[in-house]
């Protein structure tokens, strides 16, 4: 693991995790339609995600990713690809894990990878969908977590 600082987000932030999102969809989800502008992430980050999750970043060489959660949702957590396996994703995790009870996210099943990381961390699939409910139209399962005890 390398050593990386874990930190929560700023309104300085939004646009360089505006940026980050769209860069690691596009590499890690090139099923995704890419309906969205750069100006509409922008947008979209700063008017709700920034406005009503909590954010918290990992930094290692730069910005190399973020999650997004509030409300027992996590509703963003990615991690730059050339940063997978160093711990990032763990660490951001555990900020969502230690602040709620109950976690419950959204998940791609062609997202083979990402399935594999939560199941490792506790989460069970609650069920699957046929996308036809996402903007994407791409099927997806629920995943939960709950603390024991």
């Amino acid at each position: 693991m390398s050593s990386h600082r874990i930190r929560r987000g700023s309104a300085a932030d939004i646009e360089p995790v505006a940026r980050l999102f769209r860069e690691i969809r596009l590499a890690c989800l090139p099923y995704l339609p890419d309906l969205h502008s750069p100006a509409e992430d922008l947008a979209f980050f700063r008017d709700h995600v920034f406005a009503e999750r909590e954010i918290w970043l990992a930094e290692a060489e730069s910005l190399d990713g973020f999650c997004a959660y509030g409300g027992g949702w996590v509703d963003h957590l990615y991690v730059r690809p050339s940063s997978h396996g160093r711990g990032l994703g763990t660490a951001l995790l555990a900020k969502a894990m230690a602040a709620e009870a109950r976690l419950q996210l959204w998940v791609f099943q062609r997202n083979e990878p990402a399935i594999a990381f939560y199941r490792a961390r506790g989460f069970r699939e609650m069920r699957r969908t046929d996308g036809s409910a996402n903007e994407e139209r791409e099927p997806d399962a629920l995943f939960e977590w709950a603390r024991a005890g």
